[in-house]
């Protein structure tokens, strides 16, 4: 009963989509277990590129099974835009399951979502915007649309009634909006229900069964670990738990039932949106980073923050999420660079500082301390083992491994599919 969990290790961003790709090949099922359309993958199928924002990145592969858990929030018009996107180009997309106790973004959580972020100006967030949060704070307060709610169009009208009693009392007398008719969001949403009808599945039933008979199923958390709701770095945060724990509960698939944990981390570090980064640059090198990286959004097309390589939060996401193995991504963006420094600890108030603080104070005020590492110059795409890789290149992927407490056992040289070395078999 393999099980394994991927989830990025970092701000998110460090090429979760195609670490699953690769792994599609050997897996049975795989299951986005948290988040919504604000998660975005980029996965290169030979000279084929496709983003990826709410469906699992193992649709791309024919043999594999692709699910929607419990814990994520489904936006079905996004959905079938994904989805017509994918059949165009010849994508079999008909194996997908979708948990009916999965939570629907509705038109008035997106609203809500853009409203009150333009409501607290500098003090915003930087969500994408999407009803991510809205959506998952209907589900805390139980006043949440699922998917199975579409179903009966009387509980679904009662629901809807039920949330926008408060929501139109903010939208009016807070936000100067006009209120949300609830007949026309029921008769939206049921515009969706059909066409749904037949991924709906108890895919808490299907997993458990699956691993049961020995299939191998791979859990795709969205976004990264600090990030997360509880772990990351709030309030700089996503609204959902994409660390290992938050496998279990958007899944309904038991810890017990875990075998692997394997977190993505880039060469260096990026990160989208407000919030506190203690190795970012701005300056050249900065600029070189984002530009040879392409380091622009999936989902919010906005250019990411760029830094270098942190091991303090690496060691912090072995520790959250008991790692037991790392995929490094981008190390052939670093080529080119004489020295490349490595943030080893922070100082913090002139103290050094080798974990990651729990106090929002503390970590505002981070201030980097570097290690450099001597670079390379070599074209590394084309290395297919780890001994193909320059000398250098080897010390900076020993050292990123030594410090981040977990081994390093694939490491991606290049975009494409097939660039990629494995040291050690995930499976």
């Amino acid at each position: 009963m393999p099980a394994l969990v991927l989830l990025g290790a970092q701000w998110g961003d460090e090429g979760k989509g195609k670490a699953t790709d690769l792994l599609g090949g050997s897996v049975d099922y795989v299951v986005r277990y948290q988040g919504g359309n604000n998660a975005g993958h980029t996965v290169v199928v030979g000279d084929q590129k496709y983003a990826l924002h709410l469906l699992p990145s193992g649709i791309l592969t024919p043999e594999c099974t692709p699910v929607i858990g419990n814990g994520v929030v489904v936006d079905p018009s996004v959905l079938f835009s994904e989805l017509n996107g994918l059949n165009e180009r010849g994508v079999d997309t008909s194996k997908l399951l979708i948990s009916g106790n999965a939570h629907i973004i509705t038109p008035y959580n997106v609203t809500v979502d853009k409203v009150t972020e333009r409501f607290l100006g500098k003090r915003k967030i930087g969500t994408t915007g999407r009803g991510i949060g809205p959506t998952y704070a209907d589900k805390i307060n139980r006043v949440g649309i699922r998917v199975q709610d579409l179903y009966d169009e009387s509980i679904l009208t009662q629901k809807v009634e039920a949330a926008l009693d408060g929501k139109n009392q903010l939208l009016t007398k807070v936000f100067n909006r006009r209120a949300i008719e609830a007949a026309q969001v029921v008769e939206e949403l049921l515009t969706y229900a059909d066409r749904l009808k037949p991924y709906v599945a108890d895919t808490v039933l299907v997993l458990n069964k699956a691993l049961d008979d020995d299939k191998v199923v791979l859990f795709e958390g969205g976004q990264g670990t600090l990030l997360d709701i509880d772990h990351g770095t709030y309030p700089f945060v996503t609204s959902s738990n994409p660390t290992a724990g938050g496998a279990c509960t958007g899944s309904g698939v038991g810890p017990t039932k875990i075998s692997r944990v394997i977190g993505i981390l880039k060469a260096y570090t990026t990160r989208v949106g407000a919030g506190p980064f203690p190795t970012e640059l701005f300056d050249d090198d900065g600029d070189a980073l984002r530009r040879i990286g392409h380091e622009r959004g999936v989902t919010t097309g906005r250019d990411r923050r760029c830094g270098w390589f942190d091991a303090v939060i690496a060691r912090y996401a072995t520790r959250v999420n008991g790692l037991t193995d790392f995929f490094l991504t981008k190390l052939d963006v670093l080529t080119g660079w004489e020295e490349i420094p490595v943030c080893v600890a922070y100082e913090i108030d002139g103290k050094r500082v080798e974990e990651l603080p729990y106090s929002q104070t503390d970590f505002h005020h981070a201030k980097p301390i570097y290690e450099t590492l001597p670079g390379w110059s070599e074209d590394i795409t084309k290395a297919k083992t780890f001994a193909d890789l320059p000398k250098n290149a080897q010390a900076y992927v020993k050292a990123l491994e030594e410090m981040s407490g977990a081994p390093i056992s694939a490491i991606g040289v290049g975009p494409g599919r097939t660039e990629t070395i494995e040291i050690n078999s995930f499976i």
